[in-house]
């Protein structure tokens, strides 16, 4: 199944500007999330961003940070142990039509997110990825954008696409979101997704 831009909320983990100078390829992940953030901006899809313990590890990298409202502040390294799910839902829920409250209830039609397929991007694969994946898995349809996330070594992230693959996780790269989001070359963000990869 192709991933439908109007169904999709992009995740963008623990991007932090003291933890990337140790990650394994980290300038070109960085490269890669600034491009799923510029599209998802363009394409109207919501971006949210976590942040481990910020004190310690600093803020978003600031190319980033531009692109998301307040970060999602954690210190559990699964981001749905620190409220990523609600978050999720609150973004991804349409806010119920004004009279919607005056029907009776076996009427009124129940919640259900918008937004369920969701794009994580992010550091370290083998931990806070991981572990946010893992939590989200059951309620959401989870694609983890390969060449956009890193751990400090290679192994350590290749380890993790193989659990996540293993677990039910879709595993893409930014270039395959990036056209599915975009379907056709009709479609009128194509040409400036287009000077994004280029």
């Amino acid at each position: 199944m192709l991933i439908e831009s109007t169904a999709s909320q992009l995740v963008l983990i623990d991007i932090q500007s003291k933890l990337v100078p140790a990650m394994f390829e980290g300038a070109d992940v960085i490269a890669n999330a600034l491009r799923l953030a510029k599209a998802a901006r363009l394409m109207r899809v919501p971006i949210t961003v976590t942040e481990q313990y910020p004190q310690g590890l600093g803020h978003t990298v600031s190319d980033l940070a531009d692109y998301a409202r307040a970060p999602l502040v954690k210190m559990a390294f699964s981001a749905v142990d620190d409220g990523l799910i609600e978050h999720l839902n609150d973004i991804g829920t349409p806010k119920a039509a004004p009279n919607a409250k005056s029907l009776p209830k076996h009427l009124q039609k129940p919640r259900q997110n918008e937004r369920p397929e969701i794009i994580v991007a992010g550091m370290e694969a083998h931990v806070c990825v991981l572990q946010t994946v893992l939590g989200l898995l059951d309620e959401f349809d989870v694609h983890v954008v390969t060449d956009a996330c890193t751990s400090r070594t290679e192994r350590n992230r290749d380890a993790a696409y193989d659990r996540l693959a293993a677990e039910g996780a879709s595993l893409v790269t930014t270039e395959m979101v990036l056209f599915e989001w975009l379907k056709s070359a009709e479609h009128e963000h194509f040409k400036a997704v287009q000077q994004l990869i280029k």
